[in-house]
């Protein structure tokens, strides 16, 4: 069911200017919640969430859609929480001056700011010093929350 929505829904959504992050389909009661999963460069506003509720509530009432979703549906359209795995290289973009807790391929783990990422590779600045990883060396992110802005703790740092 999902691939199918997942299928139908991101080339029209990525007309929109927004990536379709991805789909959740539960039943409950005779009905079906369908979320979806949005995200964009900048993020997303509320602005955009209306504009792509009413284009894919559009789109799951009219076929081929309407088939994968039978009967009554609620649907939910929302932005990737901060605890969404970094996994793919627009991710990590989007999680730039982000502090992270990288996995890597090996199974070890680098805590570090996200300083750059390119097709070819990430950049993280580890205790004030760039580390430089390919793609491949990459299993997937954390963001770790923090509770004052990046310039913030640094400013207070050098005022010390």
């Amino acid at each position: 069911m999902n691939d199918a929505l997942v299928a139908g829904l991101t080339s029209p959504l990525a007309a929109m200017g927004v990536d379709l992050e991805g789909v959740e389909v539960q039943k409950a009661g005779r009905r079906h919640v369908v979320r979806v999963i949005i995200d964009r460069d900048g993020g997303v506003d509320l602005d955009t969430v209306a504009d792509v509720s009413r284009a894919v509530s559009e789109l799951l009432d009219e076929q081929p859609l309407a088939a994968v979703v039978p009967g009554p549906f609620v649907l939910e359209v929302t932005s990737p929480g901060v605890d969404r795995p970094l996994t793919l290289e627009r991710h990590w973009r989007r999680a730039t001056s982000r502090l992270v807790v990288a996995t890597l391929r090996d199974g070890s783990t680098v805590t570090g700011r996200v300083v750059g990422a390119s097709p070819t590779e990430l950049t993280l600045l580890v205790s004030d010093e760039a580390s430089v990883f390919a793609w491949a060396d990459v299993d997937h992110g954390i963001v770790q929350v923090e509770f004052a802005k990046f310039d913030d703790a640094r400013q207070d740092d050098s005022e010390e």
